[in-house]
């Protein structure tokens, strides 16, 4: 008597999934993190505006005032031009500033600067 074989199940094929050479999306390359952040830009230096300090003689009194650029008080008070111009020029050295010295009367009327 012969016997016959069994024949083996088919077992179904199941493909692994490889990756497609041509469809795969090229590799990053992936860069080293910076541990510290990166340095930010320095703020650039302001300018200084000029300060300066007007000598002015007062119509109402006859006195002389030291007065701030823009101000409208004056600083000191002084009876001369003379003393006036002195702490002015003391004022306009210590604040790295200048000074301008206005005519009190006659035809040139106007100002005179002085560093």
């Amino acid at each position: 008597m012969a016997v016959k074989k069994a024949k083996p199940e088919k077992k179904p094929l199941v493909k692994k999934a490889v990756p497609d050479e041509k469809k795969a999306a090229p590799a990053k390359k992936e860069t080293p993190k910076k541990a510290a952040k990166p340095a930010a830009k320095k703020p650039e230096p302001k300018k200084e505006a000029t300060r300066t300090y007007h000598v002015v003689k007062r119509p109402e009194d006859g006195k002389w005032e030291v007065k701030f650029a823009g101000g409208q008080k004056a600083i000191k008070l002084f009876d001369t031009q003379k003393e006036a111009l002195e702490y002015s020029k003391v004022m306009a050295k210590n604040q790295g500033g200048s000074m301008l010295v206005h005519n009190s009367k006659g035809a040139n009327k106007g100002r005179i600067k002085k560093k």
